[in-house]
Parts: C-alpha cells; structure tokens; sequence
C-alpha cells in the first residue's frame, strides 16, 4: 500500500504539471485503479470519474495478452518480444452528441516486472494507430495531447498503449492509475445539413444558430437561396458561387476544399473574430469585381483586396506596370500651392512623394487601398474586371494610420475594404473615431486629366472627381460620375479618409454586412429628385450646379443631431477639396472662409425663416448658362415647404421645388450672390422696395446719373454691374439722392445694386442711352 500511495502522489504531481505546462485543461476521464485485482474485468470500470458529457469503455486490453493478478493495478502478461498490434491497453472516449473534446494531455504511471516489457508506444484510432504519441515509460509519464490533432474532436477516439521487448509470456506489465486531461464543450454547430444536387438538404435548411453546412455539389445562391451557417465546409469538386446580390454568411469556421467564388455583387461574410478560413489541399477562393464604365483606359479605379496573399501582377495583369500604385500617407505633407512657398495649402502633397509605385511582385497588404487604370489596350467606353484569388480576410485587419499637424487642410490616408463583402462605414468611424474622421472620400472619375488641374504632374485629374460620404449628415454627395455613395463600401473598394491623429484603424468582422444590397454597387443611382424618407427623417437638401458646356457639382445641407450652425468639424463639416474646376458651388459657414460640399446644421434649427449661404465660382470666360436645381429632398420639413433661391444680383426669388434656376455669371467668387430659404418674404428684402417707383433712377447730362428713394431711407452705397455680373463701379452714398458719374457706359444695359440705410438691397435694371 506504501507504494501505491507513492505513486498516487506521482499521479497528482504529474497532473497539476500538465495543467500548467499543456493548457488549462482538467480531468475528464480517470480512474486511480483501487482494488483486488482488477484484471478480471476487461474493460475495468469500476472507480472511474467521467465527464457527464463523454462515453467511456474504461481501461481494457487487447487479444494478444492475458490478465494478471495484482491488487490496485489494471495488470497483465503474455508482452511479445517484438511488436505485436494484438498487445495493448486501451481506452476510448466518445463525445456525446452537441459537445466536443478539446484533449490536453494523458498522464499515467505503471509497474513492470523484471521480465515484462521494455518498449512502449502510446497512439490513436485517428490515423489507423499508425504513429506514436510522445514518449511512453514504464513506470509512467505524461503524454502531451494538445497538438490540432486531437482538438475538436466529435466522434469516438480509441487510445492504444502497446508494449513489447520482455520475456514472452512471463513478464507483466500494468496501468495503475490514469488520467485524461481536457475541455468538453457544446459544439458550436451541433447539427449538419449538407447538399448535394440529387437530394437537396440532407437535414433542412441551414441556420446559423446549430446547423454546420457542407456543400458536397455545386451550388449556387440566389435572392432566395441564400445560406446562413453556424460554420462551412465545401468539399473537394464541389463549386459554391455566391451570384450578384446574394450572399453567404457563417458564424463560425471555413472549410474548403473545392472552390468558393464571390461575383461583384455577391457578399460573403464570417461573424465570429475567432473563426478561422481554411484552403485544404487544393481548395480555392476567389472574388470577381467588375467597374462601373471607363470611358478611357486612363481612368483609375480605388481598389482593396479581399484576399490574402493577391499580388499586385495577378490582380492587375493587363495594367502597365506604371500605371499601379499605393500612397504614403505619412509622406503627404501640404503647406503651399504646387511650385510656391506662398504659405497657402492647394491640398496637394508639396514635394510629390507621396504616391508610390506598386511593382507587379508585391502583395496587396490587406486594409489598403491601391490604384490601378484598365489596359491601353480595348475599346472604351468599357468595365474593367478584377479577380482576386487566394483565402478570404477575416477577424481583425489593423492598418496605420499617419497624421502630420503641418496640414492645415487634410492629412490623407488611402485604406480599403479588406473583406468579401460590403462594411458599414459609420460601424468603423465608430470603432476608430479617435484617429480618423468621419468622412470617406471616393474616386468617381468623370474627365481626362488636365494641365489647367492643380499638381505635381504636366497633366493631372481634377479633384472634383471626388464623391464624399459624411458620418454626421449620414449621406453624401455625387463626385464627377452620377451617383451618390452611401454607407456602405462594397467588397474590393479603396477609399481615402483624412485623420486626426496617428494610429491604428481596425477593420472587423463586426462591420461586415450580409444582404442583397449592401454590395450592390459603390454608388446608387439618383437620377430623378426623391422624396424618399430615411435615416430618422433627418432633413436633408442636395443641390447640383450644371451648365451647358459641362459643368456638374453637388453639394449637401443637412439638419441632424449633433451638428451646430458653426463649424463642427470634419465629421459634420467638409471642405470642398481645392480644384481649378471651371465653376463650382459651395456653401458658406460664419466664421470660416473655406468653401464647403457638406453642411451640418443643428437639427432644430430649420424654420420657415432659415437663410442659407450659398457661394458660387466661375473662372469660364465664354458664355455660359449656368442650372441651379435641387437634385433630393428629405425630411417632413423639406418636402412639405417650398425651397426658394434668391438671385441677389438679380433681385429674384425662385422657386427652386417647382423649377431648375438659370443664370450666367462673369468671372468671379460670388459669396453674396445667392441664398436659399423656406420663406419668400423673408428672401425678399422689402416686398415695398421692390415697387418700380421705390427707386427712381434718372440719367442726367454728360454721363450723370441720379439716384433717389421715395421714402424715408438714404442710399448707403451703389453698385453697377453689366449682365454678365461683372461690377463696374462701387459708390458712397449719405443722402435719399445721389448722383454719380457713369463715364464708361455706352449705350448699353446695366443692373444697378443700391443699398440703403436700414440694410435692405433693390436692384434694378436700367439702359445708359
């Protein structure tokens, strides 16, 4: 008994070491062998503590040996010199239905004779018992168990214990007390539906909640055969194609080896940070972007992989290799307009390190963006297509994020969509707001590059290409192409954000989106005004800029939660990126002198007798017609009000719900032109003013011109414009009548602006004969 005690306590040293050593795993099957010879039972079972969630045999022994008498020890006799698979203690363990066995290790000790065995060997039933497992002793020892090999495990798994090398027949050897370390869990997906072409759905649809899918044939999604999975398996010659605007999502792990393949519009999402995609053998993956349309080979396209591993020369093989590029953000620095040290920022990079060459070897690191233009080679207008094979980015994707205070304007950073399928921009400024801004910025090109566009290169693209999408209004605007982005950045889509603080974003399972149209295209048409309600009915008012000889910009006011009238910041607030575009308009917002695409304003602070600034600029010195027009509207206020446009070079107020405004312009900034409200008396100056009679101008000998007011109000100033804006003269005024000298006027139309002494502003149109 002394020596049973001694080695008990061998037992539970060995024990507690494996705890540490091999994992956090505690007992699930052991017996310390107690008893008058125990060999008389084959199996043994009597003392054994079991998991309430496995099956167990106990401890028995194979057809080659015989049982020996010995008190507190499982013994026996009759080891073969040599290896015999017939001479063998052994034990197995079965999972009950729903669990699992995470194994961590096997501790034993034992007792041989003086002519019993002297070789061991210690394997399972999952190869064949076919390779040995750590280094069995005779007189005990502990086996390390928490290779992948013996984890997850759901079905019955058979140890063996072999032994061989004493004297044929007369030696014994035994167990005399063991111990199976591990975890039993619930499995994660205790059911199994898979699919083959002949049957269907072995075991109903699949959910994600129980139901571990395997596509054993071909299958292919549709709008209402989409597959929702606790985890996936596809097997070797089976395709799944997830088609356009329909998707896969799992919960859990991915398995596959035949071949997954994600169209365009197609979304394939895993939830679970923890689960794992696996290529096995010569499984494959692979995602298929196809572009809007190019209209020549030279337009770029923003580009992300889903996929790790992708080369830049496998993405983009028919691409000049000068022609593919990333950027460096940490190298973007803008101080000064291109080829100054005037102290004025262009939001261009001052010494043009920042765009880099991406050589066709490279990896696309997956989180960030890169650039690429079709091959010169095709015929445009024309899509340009994008395959990306290799297995699917999942769990968290960090990607650096660089900040440089010099940069008064932006500091750039060009990230992408890491995964197959569309995330939720709002989701990741949520995760990172304290590195980055709540804006996203997307290429839409829709003109060839120009000399006249600000940069570093003889020609260079026109940053008005850009469509912008703001966190804080929860919209955005139209770049150069004709639709406007949304939330939500589809699967293989480079973007740039500016920051406000070096770090480290991180992209997440938790920002991937699974339905039908999410992934449907990097922007929506909106080709007709809508009056479609959304986003909590925030108020919302876009307004394009047209002309006809090609002009197109787009700007967005919009009343919501968390904004002020002020400036409120980038996420609320964005600037216009600077641009030598022909003409653009922009609002304007007190107490800064930047041009703006998105307002955000207070969201009770719309009234019938709200007044917006609305900036316009031209540098078109031909004539032009110029069409301001709303292009949608949202909120209980905005459609149910009428939206004016006051012209106040013009004294006009139009209604803009009704019609498109047209106008021509000279060459110029007009900041204090136009203005938008709810309220046409409020837009008109004085309706009494506006009476032909309220002011009265007379011409008067050698270029003379009288100006008087028929009430009680003096003219403070006088302006003079020509019709195509452009201001002639600016005159003082004290009195109700003034006159001044109009030498330069020939027998032509001028607009005269006059502004009298209570504020109020009458123009009126007159000829100098």
């Amino acid at each position: 008994m002394k020596k049973k005690y001694a080695y008990k306590i061998t037992l539970l040293f060995i024990t507690l070491f494996c705890a540490f050593n091999f994992g956090f795993g505690q007992s699930i099957f052991d017996n310390l062998i107690e008893g008058t010879n125990p060999n008389t039972a084959n199996p043994y079972t009597t003392g054994q503590s079991v998991n309430g969630n496995i099956a167990v045999s106990g401890i028995g022994r194979g057809s080659g040996i015989t049982g020996f008498n010995a008190n507190n020890r499982y013994n026996a006799q009759n080891w073969s010199n040599s290896f015999d698979s017939n001479d063998y203690f052994y034990f197995t363990i079965t999972p009950n239905s729903g669990y699992k066995i995470d194994f961590t290790s096997f501790v034993y000790s034992g007792q041989a004779s003086s002519t019993g065995p002297t070789n061991f060997a210690f394997r399972s039933s999952l190869d064949g018992f076919a390779t040995n497992i750590g280094t069995p002793t005779d007189t005990g020892t502990t086996i390390n168990l928490s290779a992948s090999a013996y984890q997850n495990i759901t079905g019955s798994i058979t140890f063996r214990f072999y032994g061989w090398g004493g004297s044929s027949g007369s030696g014994t050897f035994s167990i005399n007390d063991f111990t199976f370390n591990g975890t039993v869990t619930a499995l994660q997906c205790p059911t199994t539906t898979t699919y083959t072409s002949l049957s269907g759905w072995s075991n109903g649809l699949p959910n994600s909640l129980t139901k571990s899918v395997i596509i054993n044939d071909s299958y292919t999604t549709t709008p209402t055969t989409n597959i929702t999975a606790c985890s996936l398996t596809v097997n070797a010659g089976a395709i799944l194609t997830v088609s356009n605007g329909t998707y896969v999502e799992v919960e859990n792990d991915v398995n596959v080896s035949g071949e997954i393949y994600v169209d365009t519009q197609g979304a394939f999402v895993q939830k679970d940070n923890a689960g794992t995609f696996n290529l096995i053998g010569a499984g494959t993956s692979s995602v298929h972007k196809v572009t809007a349309l190019k209209q020549k080979w030279y337009y770029y396209t923003y580009w992300s992989s889903p996929v790790v591993g992708e080369t830049i020369e496998n993405a983009f093989p028919n691409t000049d290799g000068d022609r593919r590029f990333s950027f460096n953000g940490a190298n973007f620095l803008d101080q000064h307009s291109v080829g100054t040290t005037n102290g004025i920022p262009d939001d261009i990079d001052d010494d043009n390190n920042d765009w880099e060459t991406a050589y066709g070897p490279d990896v696309m690191l997956p989180g960030i963006g890169y650039a690429a233009t079709s091959g010169r080679l095709g015929i445009y207008p024309s899509t340009d297509s994008a395959d990306f094979i290799g297995k699917f980015n999942t769990g968290d994707v960090p990607v650096g994020i660089a900040y440089n205070p010099l940069n008064t304007l932006f500091s750039w950073n060009f990230i992408g969509n890491p995964y197959p399928s569309a995330i939720d921009f709002e989701a990741f400024y949520t995760a990172n707001s304290g590195v980055v801004e709540g804006l996203a910025y997307f290429w839409s090109q829709a003109s060839p590059p120009l000399s006249s566009n600000p940069g570093n290169q003889l020609l260079n693209f026109s940053l008005n290409d850009y469509a912008i999408y703001s966190v804080g209004i929860g919209a955005g605007t139209k770049g150069g192409g004709p639709d406007t982005p949304t939330k939500y950045i589809p699967s293989g889509q480079g973007f740039f954000i500016p920051s406000k603080a070096s770090g480290t974003a991180t992209f997440t399972n938790t920002m991937r989106r699974a339905d039908i149209s999410s992934n449907s295209q990097f922007f929506k048409n909106t080709k007709t005004k809508s009056k479609t309600i959304s986003l909590a009915n925030a108020n919302k008012l876009w307004v394009n800029l047209t002309s006809d000889n090609g002009v197109f910009g787009q700007i967005l006011v919009g009343y919501v939660d968390g904004a002020t009238n002020g400036l409120d910041g980038l996420t609320y607030d964005a600037p216009k990126v600077p641009s030598q575009v022909p003409a653009t308009v922009y609002w304007l917002i007190k107490g800064s002198s930047k041009k703006f695409a998105i307002q955000g304003k207070a969201a009770n602070s719309i009234h019938p007798d709200e007044i917006i600034k609305l900036g316009f600029k031209t540098t078109i010195n031909v004539a032009t017609l110029y069409t301001l027009s709303i292009d949608q509207l949202q909120g209980d206020f905005l459609t149910g009000n009428t939206v004016y446009l006051i012209d106040h070079l013009l004294n006009k107020v139009h209604d803009l719900s009704a019609t498109n405004y047209a106008f021509t312009s000279a060459v110029g900034e007009f900041n204090d032109r136009f203005e938008i409200g709810f309220n046409a008396q409020a837009l008109s100056t004085n309706d009494a003013l506006l009476n032909n009679n309220s002011l009265k101008i007379v011409e008067l000998q050698d270029d003379f011109v009288q100006f008087s007011t028929t009430n009680q109000l003096s003219i403070k100033a006088v302006y003079i414009y020509d019709l195509l804006g452009r201001q002639l003269y600016s005159f003082k005024g004290e009195s109700k009548t003034e006159v001044y000298r109009l030498s330069h006027l020939k027998n032509s139309i001028y607009l005269a602006k006059v502004e009298l002494s209570n504020g109020a502003i009458v123009t009126k149109k007159t000829v100098k004969k």
